[in-house]
This record gives structure tokens, sequence and C-alpha cells, in this order.
């Protein structure tokens, strides 16, 4: 029987992975299905795929198409074990006591320990959802810088620890292996490799710690300095549950340090050791994992050893760790071979061994060694693990999802709460915000002019700073609590974890036009901010698919449309500004679907989406801490740009429409050089209503930053916003929205397509969304002067 063919409800136990694609398949045994594990088919998606399972303790969706390649047998009824109630008890851990007087796992690296003045650097890693940028937000506070790891475009936070000089974290990619199926995993595996950490902090999620200490085991086998930080302590004690750390660290070899990243709790004990443990080149006590007497794992270890001995003088020399490099042989992974340069003869050698292996302990390569793994996983836990009872935060995930991810209730869910979104943020919270922050500008304008005028300032210069910056950054600066309210949902609606839900409920609709469910995440970012969107693709493991979502996130309205949203409905549409932009989001939707559908029809989009292997986690409150610091961050971001390159927009419009070619001041508009400019391309706009040479230059400013279209209008009008009537009619404002919607995205987030896919791809975003725009306009102008009684 197939795991496509399971009721819902009912355990089983896996047989056998037949996927014929090796990443993917690697890929599903990383994530605990491997042979022999029961499994639960827990529901099927509102629309009937994917599936949610439940595997080693935590939530699972994969596809029928693919749950079809899993073989299962021995079909049972659910059962849940009872936790012994004797057991049930908190083992306090001693501190640091075990740096003295451990020596299980503290072996030094030969040399001295490291002079006080050199710098320590550490790796954060863990999986995904295990709290990690909770704990690299204790570890560094407000002390971090961001950046691109080198090559690709995957975030890469950096900090040092508070109050300790000479220290560096690097937030690593949440990843759940060191196999290259994901960019994450292959940046996170190229830094622990390429710039050799000091060492290594791997946190985990001691409520799911079977599934965590997967990624664990392969860290470990980098020989790197490491403490295993154990997150979410609390729950697990609340829940009745309870770890035996000095256990867990005799077995692993490693210092395992119980804590809280949310409250605090921990920290400075974790930090302890990590310095102690990096500074002392403190190297890990064990990395072998094998069992050498157990049913089909002594043929694993009889192999890897084998390949140890064949491989060491290679991997020296490449300065790889040898058993990393084994059991990545094991895996075929063709980079590492490629790393270690073997001959010919060498490379037969290893097949021979490997397939050895395969026949004694009757598993495939990939399966074994991931089983391998899992039996080792399951003993330690089975010796230093007492399970909590089902989890308060799995009960309610389990009460929430019955609502948000019900069959019949979850697309009106998800409509609900972006409506209710919107509402919020549109209406009486962000227009209330903006109202307030509105009045406080124009008081300050108006003092400032007073001042000015009193001091007889040069009328010239009065003008620049009135007229220009003032109008022009002013203008945008309304808009910020608009932005900062949306950002501030975006993100809860992210560290709850609703975010996976969505994905699991939208996956087979965004298969229709040739995208996997989780292309939905980057493109709901994109209402927020196109960069963060684009690069929050890499998260998908399909080229295609990658590309494609790139290729559709422009289309999703980001907040820097806002202000121009807002200025327009407030112009010509009063009171309808949640309707419109509701309307304005949705034809962006609508637009990015026909896109995608025409797409498909080229070689480069065609074939079907990646496969859904994803986790979904518990629903947890968000930590106010990181809401409150993205908030922060992207309030930051907000105001450096509109004094930056806003100001710079509204000097240099301001500089060309107040003098002319010979830089004689004009007292009409129309004579300066930007009405030159302004001339040049009004033509192109035309045909869709609005020739005036003002509303071009609105347009092509607004390559730069979509909030400069709001800015240099209001400069063009003089500070007079209300004169917008003289430029547009209630038919061409609706236009101008519908062109501002679709055309080219920003220069920060094109640069972001040119960094993720090259120079080609980056101007052919830009010439097709300008052509869309202008089509779309052309049309909504068409059709609206045809029934122009409408906008009357």
């Amino acid at each position: 029987m197939r795991l496509d063919e399971l009721s819902i409800g009912k355990d089983a136990i896996i047989e056998k992975v037949n996927c014929s694609d090796r990443a993917l398949r690697k890929h599903i045994l990383d994530m605990g299905l491997t042979p022999g594990t029961e499994i639960t088919l827990s529901k099927t998606a509102p629309l009937g795929d994917p599936l949610e399972l439940r595997v080693r303790g935590y939530e699972l969706t994969l596809r029928k198409s693919d749950a079809a390649y899993i073989d299962i047998h021995g079909i049972h009824d659910t059962h849940d074990t009872a936790v012994p109630k004797s057991r049930l008890k908190s083992v306090e851990h001693p501190r640091m006591g075990e740096l003295d007087l451990s020596k299980k796992y503290h072996v030094r690296r030969e040399g001295a320990a490291l002079r006080d003045n050199e710098i320590i650097t550490f790796g954060l890693a863990g999986n995904q959802n295990c709290g990690k940028t909770t704990l690299f937000n204790q570890l560094t506070g407000s002390n971090q810088h961001v950046g691109n790891f080198p090559g690709v475009t995957v975030d890469r936070k950096d900090g040092a620890i508070r109050g300790i000089a000479n220290t560096n974290v690097t937030d690593l990619p949440g990843i759940y292996s060191l196999s290259p199926y994901t960019s994450e995993e292959i940046v996170t595996r190229e830094f622990l490799l390429e710039d050799r950490p000091r060492g290594l902090i791997n946190i985990i999620d001691a409520t799911n710690i079977e599934r965590n200490l997967y990624l664990t085991l392969q860290l470990i086998e980098l020989n790197i300095p490491m403490v295993l930080a154990l997150n979410m302590m609390d729950e697990v004690r609340e829940n009745g549950g309870t770890i035996m750390i000095n256990q867990l660290e005799t077995l692993l070899g490693i210092p395992v340090v119980p804590i809280s990243a949310a409250k605090n709790e921990g920290i400075n004990e974790l930090i302890d050791h990590a310095l102690h443990v990096a500074k002392h080149r403190e190297r890990p006590g064990r990395v072998d994992f094998c069992d050498e007497d157990g049913i089909g794992n002594g043929a694993v270890h009889r192999c890897i050893h084998a390949i140890i001995h064949l491989i060491e003088d290679h991997a020296k020399a490449s300065g790889i760790p040898v058993r990393f490099a084994a059991t990545k042989l094991v895996e075929c992974d063709e980079s590492i071979l490629k790393r270690l340069g073997l001959d010919d003869n060498e490379k037969d050698t290893l097949e021979h061994i490997i397939s050895q292996m395969e026949e004694e302990s009757g598993m495939d390569r990939e399966a074994a060694l991931a089983d391998m793994r899992f039996r080792f996983i399951e003993k330690l836990c089975d010796a230093t693990v007492v399970k909590p009872h089902e989890s308060k935060e799995h009960l309610r995930s389990k009460r929430i999802d019955k609502v948000l991810t019900g069959r019949f209730t979850a697309i009106p869910a998800f409509l609900i709460i972006m409506a209710l979104i919107f509402y919020l943020t549109f209406g009486p919270i962000g227009s209330f915000l903006s109202g307030l922050l509105s009045k406080g500008i124009d008081s300050l304008t108006t003092f400032v002019d007073y001042a000015l005028t009193e001091y007889g300032i040069n009328p010239v210069v009065h003008s620049l700073i009135i007229d220009g910056i003032f109008a022009g950054v002013g203008s945008v600066l309304n808009f910020l609590p608009v932005i900062i309210v949306l950002f501030f949902f975006l993100s809860i609606l992210e560290d709850s974890g609703y975010m996976a839900r969505i994905a699991f409920v939208m996956d087979k609709l965004l298969r229709k036009i040739g995208l996997s469910g989780r292309s939905f995440v980057p493109m709901l970012i994109g209402f927020g901010c196109s960069v963060p969107a684009i690069m929050s693709t890499r998260t998908l493991p399909s080229d295609r698919d990658r590309k494609m979502t790139i290729f559709l996130t422009p289309f999703m309205s980001c907040s820097a449309k806002l202000p121009i949203y807002a200025l327009f409905t407030a112009a010509f549409f009063p009171g309808k500004m949640a309707l419109i932009i509701v309307a304005l989001y949705s034809t962006g939707i609508v637009i990015a679907i026909a896109y995608a559908l025409i797409l498909k029809r080229f070689r480069r989009f065609k074939g079907e989406p990646v496969p859904f292997v994803m986790e979904l986690p518990n629903y947890r409150m968000p930590s106010p801490k990181s809401v409150l610091q993205l908030i922060a961050d992207k309030a930051k971001d907000f105001i450096n740009k509109a004094f930056t390159i806003i100001f710079l927009a509204s000097i240099i419009i301001w500089f060309l429409q107040s003098f002319d070619s010979r830089l004689n001041v004009v007292t009409d508009s129309q004579n300066s050089l930007l009405s030159m400019i302004g001339t040049l391309i009004t033509p192109l706009f035309a045909p869709l209503g609005f020739g005036d040479w003002k509303v071009a230059t609105s347009l092509i400013t607004g390559f730069v930053a979509k909030e400069s279209v709001v800015s240099t209008l209001t400069v063009l009008l003089g500070g007079n916003v209300s004169s917008l009537s003289g430029l547009f009619t209630p038919l061409t404002a609706t236009v101008f929205l519908v062109f501002s919607l679709l055309y080219t995205p920003c220069v920060a987030a094109i640069a972001a397509i040119k960094r993720e896919l090259g120079t080609k791809s980056a101007i052919l975003v830009c010439i097709m969304q300008c052509v869309i725009a202008w089509l779309a306009a052309f049309m909504v102008h068409l059709i609206g002067t045809a029934i122009g009684f409408f906008f009357v």
C-alpha cells in the first residue's frame, strides 16, 4: 500500500521510499521518513491536496503525488503512549561545573588557547522555526550588521555578543540538513567549510528534539568546537517532560545548555560555554554515531570507516573533516567528491564499498545513512528524554487549525484575515496615526516657513527648503505609520506560524499556474516590500519555481506604493480608500495569475512545480521583541530612504522645475528644464489620458523609489496637492493608479532581481512590467471612456 492511500487518522509503518528523483528522495529521508518509521495521516488540505502528516513528533506536508512514492504497511489506529508519572520531574543543570570536571567531551586541539585580542567567530545554526532569530537577537542585541553571503543573495546577519569584545556571531539560514538540496543548505555548508568559524552554536527546539538532532549529528561531524542550546525548555517542563542534560552531554560529546530564548533564560551560561570551547579550541568528544553491532547499522559503520581510510589523505589536503567527507560520499555528494579529487581506481573502490554496505544492510545508501542517524537519535532520546504529554501548544494548534486549515473554512478565514489587516492598516489605525504625523509635519513646515520669512532668507533658498525639501520629504513621511502598521501585521502572520498554513492551503491553487504553495509566502511578503520577497525565494529548491516566483512577485503591490494610492484616493475617491486599495491589490494578483499562465508556455518555465515538503510548526505567540525590532528596522529603512533618495530626488526635481536652460529662475514651471525633459516622454502617456509633462515626470522618478511619485507631484504642484484635480479626472486618476500598480519596481528591487537571476532577467522584468502596465492602463482608459458616466 502507498502513503497517498492511507485513511485520515490512521497510522502506518514506512516500508520504502521509491522516488526516482535522488535529491527529493534524500530530502524526504532527511525529514525523518525513513523505513521502519511510524507515520500518521492527520488531514488533507481544504482542496484535497497536499497531505498533513505527523512523523517523529512534528507535522509535515507532502503532496499526494510525492506520497505515492512511499510504500507503507502495518496500518493501524492512532494510539498515544502515556507518559510515566513517576519520571515527570525537572532535572537541574549544574551550570558551569562540567567545564572543569568532565573529560568526556572537552578535547583540546593542538596548540595554546586563542589570545585575548583574537576575534572569536561563531556560526549560529539550527532548523527553521526553532527560535534561532530570537536567540541571535538575545546574543547581539541591536549590535548587528546585515549583508549577503558572497556569491548569493541569502541574508546574512553578523553581530558581536553583547558586552564581549572581539566576538562575532553569524546567523546562518535555517536548515534541516547539510545536504545540498536548497540554497540555504548550500550556503550554510559552504560557510562552515570555507570560513571555519572558531565555534558553533547549534540551537534546537527541545519540544521536537528528535527531529532537530538530525542536523546536530551532521554539524558534529564537521569537528568544530560546538555547544548545543536546548531552546524552549520552559515548554518541555510545563508540559510534564524533562531532559537529562548531563547524560545528553556525555552521549553527544558536546556541552548542552537548556535555554528559553524568548524569556532570556540560560543565555549567559550558553555564552560562557561557547566562549570556553571556542577559545580553548575544544572539539566534540565524538563524531562517530554508528552502532557497529546493530542490525543494518553495522554495515554502515564498516562502510564509513573503510571510506575514511580510503580518503584520509585527500580530506586532509582539501581541508574537509574526514568523517563529514565520508558520510557525504555515501550520499553521493558530487560537490564533496569533486573537492577530494579521487582518481578512477579510488572511485571504483568507493563504489564497491558502498555497494557492499547496501547489500548487507538491505537498504540503499541514502536510506541506510539516514536510518543510522535516526536510530542513534532514538536511543539517545530513550536514555535522556522523558517525553511530555501532548503540549498545550500542539493542542492549541490543532484547535486553531480546525478553522484556519479546515476544509470549508480555510480560504474564507484567510480572506477575512487579510481584509481585516487591510481595513485596520488603511482605516482606523493607519489613517489615525498618519493624521497625527501629518499635523505634526504641517506645524513644523509652518514654523520653518515663518522663521525663514522673518529671517529674510533668499527667496530661492526659501523655495528650496519649503517647496522642495519639506514638500517632497514631508509628503512621503506622512505615510510612515501606514507602512509600519502593515509590517506589524505581516510580522505577526510570519512569527505565529500562519504563513506555513497559508502555503499549505494555497498549494493546489498555485499548482494550476505552475507554482508550489511555498511560492505563496514570498509573494505575500511582497505586499510589504519586493526586496525581501525576492530574496526569500531562496527557500525554493527548484530553480524554475524560484525564477517564476521572482517574475511574479513585483505584481504584488508593495508598501512603497501606498503613498500613491492614499494621495489619489483622498483626492478623487474620499471615504473609499480601503475599497480602492483592495481593488488595486486584487488587480495585481489577477494580472500575476494571467502572466503566470503565459510564462508556463515558455520552455524555461515548463515543468512541474517543486515538491511540497515543509514542516508545519505549532502556532506560537509572536515575540514582542522580534516584532518590534522588525518594525524598527522597516521604519529605519523608510526614514533613511526619505532622507537620502527622496531627499535628493526632491532637490533635483525642485531645481529642474525652478530653472530654465540658462539657469535663470522661472516664474512659470512650463518654461523650466523639467518641462523640457518631461515633454520628450509625454507622448508615451498621452494615449492613457494624462499627457501633462508633470505626470510623466513623476512616473519617471518612481523608477528610483515609488514614494518619489508623490514627492515629485507635491513639489511640482507647489505643495498644494488639491491641485491634482487640474491634472487628472477620476478616470485618468484610476488609469494612473493602475499604471503605478503594475509598472517596474524600484531600483532596489531590480538590483535584487539582478543578483538573483542576472542582468538579462532584470532588464526583462523592467521591460515586461512597463509593457503590461501600459497595456492594462490603456484598457482601463478605453473601457472607462466608453462607459464614462461611471466616472462623472
